[in-house]
């Protein structure tokens, strides 16, 4: 177990609003280059056109990949940024409605905005790191400084 409390005078907290056609991984990268941000939380709701979200199967080591071709509420996402090597990576979660009322969620790997996503993010003041883990493959929290 690893834990870490932060300095909350250091923190800095955002709304990003993502707008109808926004790419949202790339958006979040980009907005975390522009601001500084190398550590933050993430959560928000809103809705996508479509999205690909996925599930880590622990036996083959390997996300699959679950299209989702349709309109979806946006009911959560949530995750964090943090750095690997030089460059920010983004890892969230997503659950999604659908039209009749179903969820379908799991880890987001890409989605458009259709018509908006509201995103509050938190930048705890401090770098967070990403390594790949030997035992599973997966780019996990290694160090909080």
């Amino acid at each position: 177990m690893k834990s870490k409390g932060f300095d909350v005078a250091r923190h800095r907290d955002f709304l990003l609003v993502l707008d109808d056609g926004d790419d949202v991984m790339g958006s979040l990268i980009a907005f975390a280059q522009q601001n500084g941000i190398t550590g933050a939380s993430l959560h928000g709701i809103g809705a996508f056109s479509q999205a690909t979200v996925a599930y880590w199967n622990k036996t083959t080591k390997v996300y699959e990949e679950i299209a989702v071709d349709e309109q979806v509420e946006v009911l959560s996402i949530a995750g964090s940024l943090a750095t690997a090597d030089d460059e920010i990576k983004v890892h969230a979660h997503a659950t999604l409605g659908r039209r009749n009322g179903s969820t379908i969620g799991g880890h987001l790997l890409r989605a458009t905005v259709f018509p908006t996503l509201e995103v509050f993010i938190v930048d705890v003041g401090a770098r967070l790191v990403r390594e790949k883990d030997a035992a599973t493959g997966l780019m996990l929290l290694s160090r909080i400084p």
